[in-house]
């Protein structure tokens, strides 16, 4: 008996510790070409791409302006990660990789990887900021 809950649990920790050790394979068709943020006058719409690797996100800050329309999608370069933009109820992983929302309020939003993937995982953050 405790040999298989030991075994259990060694499996469900090598799953655990393995998520950002393999490649995401499958990147949507319609995601924005590369450059992350396109800033727009506001209220016009702004593409948001955030690119996940082992351990960070390509950038440490994502900007828009307050009132646009923001397209955002998630693409995994290495491992395997979901994202919550805390405070903006937005949540993106494999199975919901775009999403979009209003930027009605200024301020700094945390984004947080929310699958664990190693032993970087606490530190995988970066910020969106509502400019003016």
């Amino acid at each position: 008996m405790k040999k298989s809950i030991v075994l259990a649990v060694a499996i469900a920790l090598v799953f655990a510790l393995s998520a950002c050790g393999t490649k995401d394979q499958a990147a949507p068709a319609s995601t924005p070409p590369a450059g992350n943020s396109t800033p727009a006058a506001g209220g016009a719409a702004a593409d948001v791409k955030l690119v996940a690797k082992n351990f960070e996100f390509d950038q440490k800050e994502y900007k828009v302006k307050k009132g646009q329309t923001v397209n955002i999608s998630l693409e995994n370069k290495e491992g395997i990660h979901g994202v919550e933009i805390k405070g903006l109820k937005v949540k993106l992983d494999n199975n919901a990789k775009t999403a979009t929302f209003n930027a009605d309020k200024e301020g700094s939003y945390d984004i947080i990887c929310t699958i664990p993937c190693g032993a970087g995982h606490v530190n995988m953050k970066a910020k969106l900021i509502v400019e003016a």
